[in-house]
C-alpha cells in the first residue's frame, strides 16, 4: 500500500471537497433551526396563590320533603320506586281522573254560559235599559263561574303528581291501585338541587375560616396535594357556635350554589379551606420535562441560547400551575412546550459544533 505524500493534504484539490461537505453541514443545520423556529417562551413571576388546607367531608341534602295527594283518585299508573333519581316535573304517578274531568268540563261550560250572560247585560246596560244592579250579578255570577273553573282544571291537573324538585326518591307510601284520598302522603325525597358538605373543622382553624369564610368543595379524587375532580365554590357556610367536647371540632355545613352539580347526599368529598395569601413563583405543567425523578425546565439566556436546568418543584396550583421552589427565579424565560425546545437544543449544538469545526 503506497503511502500520501505530506505535500498532498495541502493540494488545492484535498481543501475543495473538505469545505463544500461542511458548507452543506452549515447550510443544512440553519435550514433545519429556521424551519423549526425559536420554541415559544413565556417568562416565569410570582402569583398571588390562596394556600389552603383540606379536609375530609360527606354531602348531605338540605331538603327533604313528602309529595302528598291534593285531590282523590285511585292510583292508574306508578313512574318511580325507591332510590330512583328524578328530574323537577317529572311525572311521579297517576290517578283516575274521571270525575275531575266531568266537573271540569261542566264548570268551564257555566263560565262561558256567564260570559255571554254578562256580555249580553253589558250592552244592554250601555243602552240605558237595565239597572245597573242587573250589571253587577251579571258580573259576579260570571266572576263565580270562572273561580269554579279554575278550581276544578286545579283539581284535574292534581291527578298527574309531579316532582317539585330534582331528588331521590327515598320513600314510597302508596301501592298501584289504591284510592289516594286528599292529604296521603305518596313519596319523600331527597332533593339534589340544594346540597352542602358537612365537615368537622379541628379548633385551631375555627379564627382564619370565620374571618374569610373562602372554601371549596372537591370531588374525593387522588391525594390531597392533586386534587383532580370538580371544583365548586361555597356559596355560604354555617359554622357551629361550640365545639364537640369529645373530638373538640366545630360542625361546619358549607352550602353549595343551586343546582346539580354531580353529587349525591352520602358521597365522600374535600373541602379547601383558604387560611392565607402568598405569593409564589409558577410555571405552567406543561412546560416541566420529567426524566425519570429529575424535574426540568428549558430555558433561554439572554444571548438566545436554550439549557435544560433542574428544578425543585412544589404543589400543583389550579390544575394548570405548579410552584417553583428552586431552579428559577422571577423574569427568567421558558419554553412553553419541552418537546419543541428539545428539538430546538439538538439543533442548536449541532449548529455549534458546525460552527466550531469550521
Amino acid at each position: 500500500m503506497s503511502r500520501l505524500s505530506p505535500d498532498f493534504f495541502s493540494h488545492p484539490r484535498f481543501y475543495r471537497p473538505l469545505f463544500c461537505v461542511l458548507l452543506a453541514g452549515v447550510i443544512t443545520t440553519g435550514r433545519l433551526q429556521a424551519e423549526t423556529g425559536v420554541p415559544e417562551l413565556l417568562t416565569v413571576g410570582y402569583q398571588q396563590v390562596a394556600e389552603e388546607r383540606i379536609l375530609d367531608a360527606v354531602i348531605e341534602a338540605v331538603n327533604k320533603a313528602t309529595v302528598s295527594a291534593q285531590t282523590s283518585g285511585r292510583v292508574t299508573k306508578i313512574y318511580f320506586d325507591v332510590d330512583d333519581v328524578v328530574n323537577k316535573g317529572d311525572v311521579l304517578l297517576r290517578m283516575r281522573d274521571r270525575e275531575q274531568r266531568a266537573r271540569f268540563n261542566a264548570a268551564k261550560a257555566r263560565y262561558v254560559e256567564a260570559g255571554a250572560e254578562y256580555r249580553r247585560v253589558k250592552e244592554v246596560y250601555a243602552k240605558k235599559l237595565v239597572a245597573r244592579a242587573q250589571l253587577d250579578k251579571a258580573e259576579a255570577r260570571l266572576k263565580s263561574a270562572k273561580a269554579a273553573m279554575e278550581q276544578a282544571q286545579e283539581n284535574l291537573e292534581n291527578t298527574i303528581v309531579r316532582a317539585p324538585y330534582s331528588g331521590i326518591v327515598v320513600k314510597r307510601y302508596i301501592e298501584l291501585g289504591e284510592t289516594a284520598r286528599v292529604g296521603q302522603r305518596l313519596f319523600t325525597g331527597l332533593s339534589l338541587e340544594s346540597l352542602r358538605a358537612s365537615v368537622n373543622l379541628p379548633q385551631d382553624m375555627i379564627a382564619v375560616v370565620r374571618k374569610l369564610k373562602r372554601a371549596r368543595v372537591v370531588s374525593a379524587q387522588g391525594p390531597e396535594q392533586s386534587l383532580s375532580g370538580k371544583s365548586i365554590e361555597a356559596a355560604s357556610m354555617i359554622i357551629s357556635p361550640y365545639a364537640d367536647p369529645a373530638s373538640h371540632t366545630f360542625l361546619l355545613r358549607v352550602n353549595l350554589p343551586p343546582g346539580q352539580h354531580g353529587l349525591y347526599p352520602g358521597m365522600a368529598v374535600k373541602v379547601a379551606f383558604v387560611t392565607r395569601e402568598v405569593k409564589k413563583l409558577l410555571a405552567p405543567i406543561s412546560a416541566v420535562a420529567r426524566r425519570s425523578e429529575v424535574s426540568a425546565v428549558y430555558v433561554m439566556d439572554k444571548n438566545g441560547r436554550v439549557s435544560m436546568r433542574q428544578v425543585r418543584l412544589g404543589r400543583m396550583v389550579n390544575n394548570d400551575q405548579i410552584e417553583v421552589l428552586a431552579g428559577l427565579q422571577e423574569g427568567e424565560q421558558i419554553a412553553r412546550d419541552p418537546l419543541a425546545a428539545t428539538v430546538y437544543l439538538k439543533e442548536q449544538n449541532a449548529s455549534q459544533q458546525s460552527d466550531s469545526t469550521s
